[in-house]
Order: structure tokens, then C-alpha cells, then sequence
């Protein structure tokens, strides 16, 4: 009887403690005219000038694409850079034209991203979770939560993902803070089925689905990955958007801030 129970304890702990084993994150794929090349041959490119524009990250339908023609190439390797290449022609016309051309002011048209910003009301949502139970966000209140906004093709939210344990769960496991990661405009089969790549990976999050987008559309717009940081209250306290160096970090600060209230 000793012997069971001692492995009970042991398979118990076992699951609690899976989400510090966190998988190494997935390399990059680098594609430069529908072809996998390597960084030291983009680095040959941009010492040449040859660089046109370099891509973080490809649709749902272009990944697919991708898939299609590279198959296990691209495989669970959801880090796709795609780089934009000049002709020699374009590039000769471009050196001229810089060349000729004194640096243009550009006026730059930002997009609207943010339905909710700073300082305003979260607004009440039922979330489904992919384990089918149900999280309704006033039920939260009294803890913080963090709200991010994902998908299963969209390469810099799984970056994200694979910081999430070490910089956010790890930190607050023992305080009142809870995080929800919500998948945007995705059936529930597509979401579920990327949710057990990511478990065994050691990405033990309350993964829930918004699959008409209704959440997504009471609180941002255009891009994701998206977070939002609501306090105890229900009131959104910090904003972030894309995976940017640091943005964790800053996510990380502004939840400690909170629960040290």
C-alpha cells in the first residue's frame, strides 16, 4: 500500500510540475524564393544589398502553401521568415534611385489595433476552453489576468508562447493571476489539435477557442499576437502587441504592480 501511494505522490507531482519542462523552442524556417535557405545565406544577401523585405511570421493559407510543397521541411516548425529578394534589375534601379534620391520623408498611417486601450472596462466575456469547461471573465475579479490573443498559424504567437512558462507562469504560480490564451477565428478540432503539441511541449495554459471571433472583436483589431493585462477590478491596465524583444518582460512588470496592491 506504501509503494501505491508513494506513486500516486509521484505521478501527481509529475503533472503539476510538467509546465517547467518546457521543449526547446522550434527553429526557424527561412524561405527565400519558395526555396529553404540558411541565415548565413540572408547574411550573404544583405552584405550584397540584395534584401528587399524580411517577412516574420505568414498567413494560415500561406503556410499551408508552404507545407504542401516542403512537407516535414516545415513540419512543427510554425517560425517562418519569408525574404524578399531583388531582381538584379530592381537592384540596379534601386542603388540609382538611392543614389539620385535625397532620403523621402514618409508620412506613416498607423492602423487602429486596439478596440479597448488603457483604463477602460474589460468587457465580459464566456470563454470555452479546449478541455470543454467554461471561464467567464467577471468571475475573475479579485485576481489579474492576462488575456492574449493567438492563433495556430501565426508563427510570432507560438514564439511567444514557448517564454510564456519561465517569464510569466513560473513568477506568479502562487498568486491571484490567471492566464487566458485565446485562439482567434479557429474551429475547435484546429485548435485542439495544435493544444497537444504544445502540452507536450510543456505549454500548460488555459487554452480557450473564440471561433467567430466575438471576443477578438470587443477588444482589438488587425495583428496578433495581442495582450491585455486586467487588474483585480476588471479594468485593463496595460496593452501589448507582437513579440517583440521585451514585451514579456514588460507584461511580467506590470502584473507584479498589480498584485503588490
Amino acid at each position: 500500500m506504501k509503494k501505491l501511494i508513494c506513486l500516486a505522490i509521484l505521478l501527481v507531482a509529475n503533472n503539476f510540475y510538467a509546465q517547467n519542462n518546457v521543449a526547446k523552442k522550434p527553429e526557424n524556417v527561412i524561405i527565400i524564393n519558395n526555396e529553404i535557405v540558411t541565415m548565413q545565406q540572408v547574411e550573404k544577401y544583405g552584405s550584397e544589398g540584395y534584401v528587399k523585405s524580411m517577412n516574420k511570421g505568414v498567413s494560415e493559407e500561406e503556410r499551408n502553401e508552404l507545407a504542401k510543397k516542403f512537407g516535414d521541411k516545415i513540419g512543427d516548425k510554425e517560425f517562418i521568415i519569408v525574404v524578399g529578394i531583388y531582381t538584379e534589375q530592381e537592384k540596379l534601379e534601386n542603388d540609382k534611385k538611392i543614389k539620385a534620391s535625397p532620403p523621402e520623408k514618409r508620412v506613416v498611417v498607423k492602423k487602429e489595433q486596439f478596440v479597448l486601450n488603457v483604463n477602460d472596462t474589460a468587457k465580459d466575456f464566456t470563454l470555452k476552453l479546449i478541455d470543454g469547461k467554461e471561464v467567464k471573465l467577471s468571475d475573475l475579479k479579485g485576481k489579474v489576468v492576462l488575456v492574449n490573443f493567438w492563433a495556430t498559424w501565426c508563427g510570432p504567437c507560438l514564439q511567444e508562447f514557448y517564454d510564456i512558462p519561465t517569464k510569466i507562469l513560473e513568477p506568479f504560480k502562487n498568486d491571484d493571476f490567471v492566464l487566458l490564451a485565446i485562439s482567434i477565428g479557429e474551429p475547435e478540432n484546429v485548435v485542439a489539435k495544435k493544444v497537444v503539441k504544445l502540452r507536450n511541449d510543456g505549454l500548460n495554459f488555459n487554452f480557450g477557442i473564440d471561433p467567430t471571433q466575438k471576443i477578438w472583436n470587443d477588444y482589438a483589431t488587425n495583428s496578433i499576437p495581442k495582450n491585455f493585462v486586467i487588474d483585480q477590478n476588471g479594468v485593463v491596465k496595460y496593452v501589448a502587441m507582437g513579440n517583440k524583444d521585451g514585451n514579456l518582460d514588460d507584461i511580467a512588470s506590470e502584473i507584479k504592480k498589480l498584485l503588490s496592491k
